[in-house]
C-alpha cells in the first residue's frame, strides 16, 4: 500500500504543476480574464479608481476675471427729459380762466363814476359832452394820434358826421361784462368788453349772443381768422382815468 501511495505522489505533483502552468499561461494569453477576476472582487456600489479618475474633472487654472459689476439703475427722474417735458407742458398749457365781471358796484368807486359819466354823455347824442372826460396832455384818452383832437378823431371813426354811430358803439361796449387786466402792474385797468381777454373759440353760446350785440355775423367770421376780438374796447384805470377807446388787436 505504501508503495502505491508513494508512486501516486509524483504524479499528483506533476499534475498540479501542469495545472498551475496552464493557468499562468491562460492569464498571459487572456488579460481580460484577469480583469474579470478583479471586477469580481469589486464591492457593489463602489466606484473603481479608474472611474474616479475619469469622473473627476481636471482642476482648471484660475483665470484673471474682472469682478462682476451690477449696472446702476436709471435715475427715477431724468432731469433733461423732465425739463424738456416741462417746457412742452408750459407751451401747450391752456390759458388761465378769465374772470368776467358784471357788478359795477363791486369795482373801485372812481372806475364806476367814470363809466357812469361816459354813459350819460354818449346817451345824450352830443359828442362834445365827451370832451371833458377825455383829458388833456399826458392823461388824454387814447383814441388815435396823440396830437390830434380826440373829438374830431372820434367823428372821423363814425359813419356819420356828427359821431352818433360812435356814441352808440360806446354805449354798447360799456353795457357788456368786463375784466380786470394787468393786475398789480402800472398798466392795470378795467376793460370793456370781456371778449378782449377770451379767445373767440372759447366763447359759450350766451357769450356769442353778447358779442353779436356789438357786431354782425360777417364781422365775427373775419375775426375768427385772427382768433381774437378786435372791435372797440374801453379801458379805465383804478383811479378813474379814461385810458383808451380804441379798436384793433
Amino acid at each position: 500500500m505504501e508503495r502505491q501511495i508513494s508512486a501516486c505522489r509524483p504524479r499528483a505533483v506533476r499534475l498540479s504543476a501542469l495545472l498551475f502552468a496552464g493557468l499562468f499561461a491562460s492569464c498571459l494569453l487572456t488579460p481580460h480574464a484577469a480583469l474579470a477576476l478583479s471586477e469580481l472582487k469589486q464591492i457593489p456600489g463602489e466606484v473603481s479608481q479608474d472611474n474616479k479618475a475619469k469622473d473627476v474633472p481636471a482642476e482648471e487654472k484660475p483665470r484673471d476675471k474682472a469682478p462682476m459689476q451690477i449696472p446702476m439703475p436709471d435715475p427715477l427722474v431724468n432731469k433733461s427729459k423732465s425739463h424738456a417735458k416741462d417746457e412742452t407742458v408750459e407751451d401747450t398749457a391752456p390759458a388761465a380762466p378769465v374772470e368776467v365781471l358784471s357788478d359795477v358796484s363791486k369795482i373801485p368807486e372812481p372806475v364806476a363814476r367814470m363809466r357812469e359819466l361816459i354813459v350819460e354823455a354818449a346817451a345824450s347824442g352830443d359828442i362834445e359832452r365827451l370832451r371833458p372826460l377825455l383829458g388833456k396832455g399826458p392823461t388824454q384818452t387814447q383814441v388815435g394820434e396823440a396830437d390830434a383832437d380826440p373829438i374830431e378823431t372820434l367823428k372821423g371813426l363814425s359813419g356819420d358826421p356828427q359821431g352818433i354811430e360812435i356814441l352808440a358803439i360806446l354805449l354798447d361796449v360799456l353795457s357788456t361784462g368786463f375784466v380786470l387786466t394787468e393786475k398789480g402792474t402800472p398798466e392795470e385797468a378795467y376793460v370793456w368788453p370781456y371778449f378782449t381777454e377770451k379767445p373767440l373759440a372759447s366763447l359759450t353760446p350766451p357769450e356769442k349772443v353778447d358779442l353779436f350785440r356789438l357786431l354782425t355775423a360777417g364781422d365775427f367770421a373775419e375775426m375768427e381768422e385772427g382768433g381774437n376780438y378786435n372791435f372797440y374796447r374801453v379801458g379805465i384805470t383804478p383811479d378813474g382815468q379814461w385810458k383808451f377807446f380804441v379798436a384793433g388787436d
